[in-house]
């Protein structure tokens, strides 16, 4: 899980985000918040969504962990919000996690088990994002992320703790993924088992269309349909964009600056000689021998070496200084003084004996200032660049921290605000469908969608050469429908749509029925009235549609759940399929190794999962986990009613 986190921290502004994803993955495969969780009394109080043994979860605590995970799954799927959070189980699982995480950190502590101080100093240090110019952790920083997430030291520290718990509980129990033989051979012949059938299909666009609908048929499928026609949260984003650009003059290295660079890095420029080396080394003396007479004698090392079940590795245009890194300066020495297509060795090493055969030399010339000057001007522009960008990033800084308005920072440091359209999550403006979305701005829109009314701007690095943006929240516009008026044309489309889809549903129905008396599939889709397509036979394997089974077609989804001789009717994207099963080959994978084999670890996958699941059970059950339903309902209830909203 932590190795997650730190993945997610490359950046400042990433630790941000991090501070509202530490949770249990372990438990639930998917992201928590560092908010804190209280304890101490015995039975729910009033405000109390839960109690996990001696602690207490409250309201708040839920709502607020709620909307930080939710803020989470946000950044790989922007068009999330809070309503479908909820409604798809993300708030049920939330509460399950918490719950879960604080039963086995009780139950650690009372099997005797320890998290030290050391080790959670550990885990916050080694956090990239934390650390400074450095590469040591800055105390500053982490205090700045604190107080700009509204958290605390402690509660940052009493969440790893919790983690830290659970891993050394669940990890052990998640190993336990053995699976015997006889337990895979039933489920081995089922993936060998086949099926066949035949399938027709009704298109929509073959139904009779029908009169045309009347406005209050329009009304109607509007109002049943107002989701389709609703724009989602838009914000309206104010930024102002610092880059190399905005630095260029002051980037520009002097001669003198050229030049005192060309003498610090005079090393990098005086004339040096690479050497492309083949080597191979030996266990023992008399075997390295061996091969480097072969190799003398006129054998290819490479050759030499396989015919003694080893491999020789070639470097390629290294320098003496690298390649003694790799073997030992005893044999970089021999190597470096040998001539080209010489034999050196055996010559003794840590690891062995070495033989090294060199393939090329390559003798390159020194540069002088001039030749130099080049690489050196740009490679001190971009660093005056970024040094000239770092101190107009810490001034704004500073007078952010003095709670310097958007508009002020702007004045101050003569930038250019910028103001967006309403735009949604992934950077689209509604009102503007057929304009792609600016992928330059895509940091700067996911921060916006971050913020809340009221918070003050904030920095967002846009570029790796220390380019960023100052951001604010200019203004949100909650998820909306569109007046029919607008909409009418898509509404009216819909509206035919669907009713063909609806007749094209009820004349496969009426098709199913036929073939359930006993009348052949394409004889009784040819009795709809109306021309279809031929019916086509299909068959499969279910060891085709397990190892696919997100992009297996539904109708074959279909087969698998079906009776031998049955029909049955399933929606496609242009109509309806009617699907017949004529017939089911069983299969049987005994004595079929590579089946059980297969079978076996696939099984394995699930097992360690299921062990975890069983075992967080009997520790909640231990420990004792009392929810409140009013509660629940209550926060539930309250984050629903944002609707669309994210805040």
């Amino acid at each position: 899980m932590l190795s997650f986190f730190r993945r997610l921290t490359q950046s400042r502004f990433g630790v941000i985000i991090t501070f509202g994803l530490l949770g249990v993955i372990a438990l639930a495969f998917a992201a928590g918040d560092m908010t804190g969780l209280g304890g101490g009394t015995s039975g729910i109080a009033a405000d109390d969504v839960a109690t996990v043994g001696k602690a207490d979860v409250t309201a708040n605590e839920l709502r607020t962990r709620v909307q930080t995970e939710m803020e989470g799954f946000r950044q790989q799927q922007p068009t999330l919000d809070m309503a479908s959070y909820v409604q798809q189980g993300g708030f049920d699982g939330t509460l399950d996690r918490i719950t879960a995480s604080l039963a086995l950190e009780q139950f650690g502590r009372q099997q005797g088990m320890v998290v030290s101080k050391r080790a959670v100093d550990g885990q916050i240090a080694s956090i990239p994002a934390l650390q400074g110019p450095t590469g040591k952790f800055d105390p500053s920083l982490y205090q700045r992320v604190l107080v700009e997430r509204k958290l605390t030291d402690a509660q940052i520290r009493a969440d790893i703790v919790r983690d830290t718990y659970a891993q050394q509980l669940i990890l052990p129990t998640r190993g336990a993924s053995q699976v015997p033989s006889q337990l895979a051979l039933p489920f081995a012949s089922l993936l060998l088992e086949k099926r066949s059938g035949l399938v027709g299909f009704i298109p929509t666009a073959a139904v009779p269309a029908g009169p045309a609908p009347t406005d209050a048929e329009l009304n109607a499928f509007y109002r049943r349909n107002v989701a389709r026609y609703t724009i989602p949260e838009r914000r309206v984003i104010r930024y102002a964009v610092v880059d190399a650009a905005q630095v260029k003059a002051q980037a520009v290295p002097t001669d003198a600056e050229i030049a005192a660079q060309y003498q610090q890095d005079r090393a990098r420029y005086a004339p040096t000689e690479k050497r492309t080396i083949t080597q191979v080394v030996v266990a023992d003396q008399a075997g390295a021998a061996a091969i480097a007479a072969k190799v003398k004698a006129g054998t290819a090392i490479t050759d030499a070496a396989r015919a003694a079940g080893l491999e020789a590795s070639t470097q390629t245009a290294v320098e003496k200084a690298a390649y003694a890194g790799t073997t030992s300066p005893q044999v970089a020495d021999a190597v470096f003084a040998a001539a080209n297509a010489a034999v050196v060795g055996p010559v003794r090493t840590p690891l062995g004996w070495t033989i090294a055969r060199i393939d090329s030399i390559q003798n390159v010339p020194a540069k002088t200032l001039d030749q130099a000057r080049g690489e050196i001007a740009t490679a001190l522009s971009a660093q005056k660049a970024q040094a000239a960008l770092g101190k107009i990033h810490d001034a704004i800084d500073d007078g952010l921290s003095d709670n310097a308005t958007f508009d002020e920072i702007i004045a101050d440091r003569k930038l250019t605000a910028i103001t967006t359209p309403g735009l949604v999550a992934n950077g689209t403006n509604p009102d503007a469908p057929a304009t792609q979305p600016d992928a330059a701005l895509a940091p700067i829109v996911s921060a916006a969608f971050q913020a809340t009314e009221g918070d003050a701007p904030q920095m967002v690095q846009t570029g790796s050469d220390g380019s960023f943006a100052v951001v604010a929240l200019g203004r949100v516009v909650r998820a909306a429908p569109r007046p029919l008026a607008q909409v009418r044309p898509a509404v009216m489309r819909d509206l035919m749509a669907d009713r063909a889809s609806q007749a094209a549903r009820k004349y496969a129905n009426a098709a199913l029925a036929r073939i359930n008396k006993g009348v052949p599939l394409q004889q009784a889709l040819g009795q709809s009235g109306f021309p279809v397509p031929p019916a086509r036979p299909v068959t499969a394997s279910r060891a085709q549609i397990m190892q696919n089974p997100e992009n297996t077609p539904p109708v074959l989804r279909l087969m698998f759940s079906m009776a031998q001789g049955t029909a049955k009717t399933i929606a496609g994207p242009d109509g309806w399929f009617v699907v017949k099963l004529d017939k089911i080959d069983r299969g049987n994978a005994t004595g079929n190794q590579a089946a059980i084999q297969a079978a076996r670890g696939s099984i394995a996958r699930s097992v360690g999962r299921e062990y975890v699941d069983q075992f967080v059970k009997a520790v909640r059950a231990q420990v004792g986990v009392k929810t409140n339903p009013k509660a629940v309902a209550r926060v539930r209830a309250e984050l629903l009613a944002q609707g669309g909203s994210n805040n």
